[in-house]
């Protein structure tokens, strides 16, 4: 199959543009760059530099005889969604629109969507979410996730485009950016590695489900033959606080100095931890790296000085 995977140069989407073409599949990187790495681009696929809301996208998706779409082009910092609602509606809402009208004068008629189970349900009271948990979003980017799979229903009622959607826990893992609001294993890492500062927002109870990226790439590739429109959470079940995580990761690395506190950030949740058991099910997914040995080999990454 022909794949476009839109910021196939970023975090996630390099690893998922990485198992697409392990197993055979030919694929079509889209990606502007703004938060991408060149350096992350598999040789082996097919880049554009180009922005999610170019109005041409029909014409590359019909050139490229694309077949199926996987969407991780997205603006994914809450703070900055915060200070700047219009900006990440633009990018997360109106994009994807724009990309899913481009699939469908195209013909493509299989869509994958990243989706944020970490930022669309909100507050956690009791058990870990399920996909048939009612959406309260605490951020802007939260909601323009929900708006987003909100619009991949109409395409797949009125258009016919089947539309998976999988809703990522904590995504963790090698090529994580750690420069300005990272993820918090990168931050963390890369901080202790080099001895520089990085601090705890708030007083770090925060409860989070950190999912290793390269089963989250996994996942994109069991959803890709999935044959019918569906929302999967991806996640492993397990909450852990943000200080216990400074705490393994401290040990993982041999860094001694407590963690310094900074305020809590605006849109930030208290406890977010998602239940895939539905994905286990339906798609025959379930996590295959534990957090201690997803720490351990995010940590080796950074030793190598992959980070610049």
């Amino acid at each position: 199959m022909r794949i476009l995977v839109t910021g196939g140069a970023g975090f996630i989407g390099s690893h998922v543009v990485d198992a697409f073409l392990g197993v055979g599949h030919e694929v079509v990187v889209l990606d502007n760059l703004s938060t991408g790495r060149e350096e992350n681009l598999n040789p082996k696929a097919t880049f554009h530099k180009k922005d999610l809301r170019d109005r041409d996208l029909a014409t590359l998706l019909r050139d490229e005889r694309i077949e199926a779409i996987d969407h991780h082009a997205a603006q994914i910092l809450v703070s900055k969604s915060m200070k700047d609602p219009a900006f990440d509606v633009e990018v997360n809402a109106v994009g994807t629109v724009n990309l899913l009208e481009a699939a469908r004068l195209s013909g493509v008629r299989r869509f994958l969507f990243a989706s944020s189970g970490g930022a669309q349900y909100g507050e956690m009271e009791g058990k870990p979410f399920r996909e048939d948990t009612l959406q309260r979003p605490m951020s802007i980017y939260g909601a323009s996730k929900v708006a987003g799979e909100l619009y991949l229903g109409v395409f797949a009622r009125q258009f016919g485009i089947t539309s998976v959607i999988l809703r990522y826990a904590n995504v963790y893992g090698p090529r994580q950016d750690p420069s300005g609001e990272g993820g918090v294993v990168a931050v963390f890492t890369d901080g202790m590695l080099r001895g520089s500062g990085f601090r705890v927002n708030g007083d770090g109870e925060y409860l989070r489900d950190y999912v290793y990226v390269k089963d989250v790439a996994r996942a994109n590739l069991l959803a890709l033959s999935y044959p019918s429109s569906d929302a999967f959470n991806i996640g492993t079940g397990v909450g852990v606080t943000v200080n216990g995580l400074y705490d393994q990761l401290a040990r993982a690395t041999g860094y001694k100095p407590p963690p310094q506190r900074g305020p809590a950030r605006l849109g930030d949740i208290r406890k977010s931890v998602l239940d895939a058991s539905k994905a286990a099910r339906e798609l025959r997914w379930s996590p295959e790296v534990d957090l201690e040995r997803g720490l351990a080999e995010t940590v080796s990454y950074y030793r190598k000085g992959n980070v610049k």
